[in-house]
């Protein structure tokens, strides 16, 4: 069995194929936009009538966070505070959305990701770099964990 990479490790790896200074800047506006529409996409994903009388609760996206929150807390259980942390903002969010939007979710979030992936691919032409996800698709969830690092470090605080 191979040894699981480190937080630090993640890090390095994706951060070579980000040193350009406006695929980074591009990066901090699409990688949480991204990252919100997926969750979105789950949010959009009917949940069948039984369980609704049970758990009204209840939506997909719960499932999708918690999964995420999982390879986080094993990433780094400090630096899954603050992922956790995220997706909460995101989920309500979503929640604002859902209740107030003009459109529904779903079509908003397919909006918004074509437009933050259109960010991410002119940011990698500047690079020169195909993005990290070609590689392993795991660099979806590593993406906003890099940029949560460089917000604890600039805090001082150790992930």
């Amino acid at each position: 069995m191979a040894a699981r990479k480190t937080a630090d490790q993640w890090f390095a790896e994706y951060g070579e194929s980000h040193q350009h200074p406006i695929n980074k800047r591009l990066h901090w506006i699409c990688v949480p936009i991204i990252f919100g529409c997926v969750l979105g996409f789950t949010w959009a994903i009917p949940v069948p009538e039984p369980w609704q009388e049970v758990v009204p609760w209840f939506n997909w996206t719960l499932v999708a966070m918690a999964l995420a929150l999982v390879f986080y807390v094993r990433l780094s259980p400090a630096l899954s505070a603050g992922m956790l942390f995220f997706m909460s903002v995101c989920y309500s969010v979503l929640v604002m959305l859902d209740l107030f939007a003009p459109w529904s979710v779903g079509k908003i979030c397919v909006i918004a990701f074509m437009l933050a992936w259109t960010g991410q691919f002119i940011g990698h032409i500047l690079e020169r770099r195909q993005p990290s996800f070609f590689k392993d698709v795991i660099f979806l969830l590593v993406g906003p964990a890099w940029l949560m690092s460089f917000i604890y470090r600039r805090i001082g605080q150790k992930y």
